[in-house]
């Protein structure tokens, strides 16, 4: 192990381990890197499939589809989301709060989706 073991970034556990090349918190499964921890400019940082900073009232395009629980379709590839709200805490992944047509109000992985410019 090249590095002392850092707090998980996501629920400040100071248990987590390394497995190849990532760290793996026991207590909330969060995944991290820590040349990744050394990119952000902070712990607050959402980032897009692409590596740029979302913030709250952007809008973004879906760069998968996506399965929705509950519902017949999935959202499609392309299908632009206006004025999300970013959810720094989750536990679950989902750090975007938003609203799309067709589905209505859900929360979406900031890795599958791109800033719009």
């Amino acid at each position: 192990m090249e590095n002392d073991a850092q707090p998980c970034p996501k629920c400040q556990s100071p248990y987590p381990y390394q497995d190849a090349h990532l760290w793996i918190c026991p207590e909330c499964g969060h995944e991290f890197s820590l040349d990744a921890l050394g990119d952000g400019e902070g712990d607050g940082v959402i980032k897009d499939a692409n590596g740029n900073e979302l913030a709250d009232g952007d809008t973004v395009t879906v760069i998968k589809d996506l399965k929705v629980k509950g519902a017949s379709g999935s959202v499609k590839v392309g299908t632009k989301v206006k004025n999300i709200r970013l959810v720094h805490d989750s536990g679950d992944g989902h750090d975007i709060a938003c609203k799309v047509d067709g589905f209505g109000s859900m929360n979406l992985k900031s890795e599958f989706v791109k800033k719009v410019n």
